[in-house]
């Protein structure tokens, strides 16, 4: 009986797809090729920054602690500042840095000129005069207060003939100085006098 249904079987056996296991393509992975430059890539240092961690290493070798400690502050507040959403870009950034860490070196030796530590006075005044001297060799431009009246003046005329509300004026002053392409980008400016030369000025 097996014999008989053999030809039936393998006539059953031919009608079947055949899949062959050679034939069969397995589609391969995707592999992207895009490269992620941002990973890659550093972030490149203002140049006065640059200049300021190769002096720090002079100022190791020649155990100037005055300059060491004013170095090592202002390396560090740029590595937190890489941490946020402002991180310092410029040498324009970077000289306000420096500004600001002169303003709260200043605040220091008055409070140890009031409680009669002039030695400590001396400390501070030198680590101001540090700061001061990478600022004005930073090569960004700085402005005075006459050159600073000067400009905010310029612009008050403008929003003056603008017929803008006076109650706003200030204020759109100070965004028209500070803008990107404005009267003062790019320039060594306290932001803070000049908020407070301009709202003397608009009264």
């Amino acid at each position: 009986m097996g014999s008989r249904l053999l030809p039936y079987s393998i006539r059953a056996l031919e009608r079947l797809p055949t899949r062959a296991a050679s034939s069969r393509q397995v589609p391969s992975p995707r592999v992207s090729c895009q490269a992620r430059l941002y990973s890659s890539e550093t972030p490149q240092s203002p140049p006065l920054l640059s200049k300021i961690k190769g002096d720090l290493k002079a100022a190791m070798r020649a155990k100037d602690q005055a300059r060491l400690t004013v170095l090592r502050s202002i390396i560090s507040a740029t590595n937190n500042a890489a941490k946020t959403s402002s991180p310092i870009k410029t040498d324009v950034q970077l000289v306000a840095l420096l500004r600001k860490t002169a303003r709260a070196f200043q605040d220091a030796a008055g409070e140890f000129r009031d409680a009669g530590r002039q030695d400590l006075v001396e400390k501070e005044e030198a680590q101001v005069r540090i700061l001061e001297e990478y600022a004005a060799e930073s090569g960004v431009e700085s402005l005075g207060e006459v050159e600073l009246k000067a400009i905010i003046q310029n612009v008050i005329t403008e929003i003056a003939a603008e017929s803008l509300d006076k109650t706003k004026q200030s204020g759109e002053v100070m965004k028209r100085l500070m803008a990107k392409g404005g009267p003062l980008d790019g320039k060594d400016v306290d932001r803070a006098a000049v908020s407070k030369l301009v709202k003397e000025a608009a009264s």
